[in-house]
């Protein structure tokens, strides 16, 4: 089993890397979690290990990992029904869009035209390995495009 990663985005640079990793990573609205009296949103997502899947391993393999950010002055989403526990979302990238220095705006890009934005007071973001999704939450949906499962 490969080391489980442990990334942290202070900059754009280090939010591309993060972005990368937690490309076609699933989850469920009920994953997302914002507190807003601490100014932070937590992501729980299935998210491709792109490391083994690189290195040329037979079957993808999906890890469980937890996506956060501090310092978020406000959470809003577009099409996104937050209260629905299906169906299962597709993260497809994340993005920064600065404003007034240090802060700016956060863009999780979600399949079929969701969206959650979060205005930050700087970037801050960490993405942390929990383990292997050994209990099948990896069905959430179908494999990856251009993979064989």
């Amino acid at each position: 089993m490969t080391a489980q990663l442990k990334l942290i985005a202070l900059d754009t640079e280090d939010l591309a890397v993060i972005s990368a990793h937690v490309q076609e990573a699933r989850l469920h609205a009920a994953d997302i979690i914002w507190r807003q009296g601490e100014k932070r949103l937590v992501v729980g997502m299935s998210r491709l290990d792109w490391e083994q899947t690189m290195a040329g391993e037979a079957t993808p393999r999906r890890l469980i990992s937890a996506l956060r950010f501090d310092r978020v002055l406000s959470c809003k989403s577009r099409n996104i029904d937050l209260e629905a526990a299906e169906p299962a979302l597709e993260l497809l990238g994340i993005e920064f869009n600065p404003g007034e220095a240090p802060g700016g705006s956060v863009m999780l890009l979600f399949g079929s035209g969701g969206a959650l934005r979060l205005d930050v007071e700087c970037l801050e973001c960490e993405l942390a390995d929990l383990g292997a999704d050994d209990l099948g939450t990896s069905e959430l949906g179908v494999e990856p495009s251009g993979l064989d499962a």
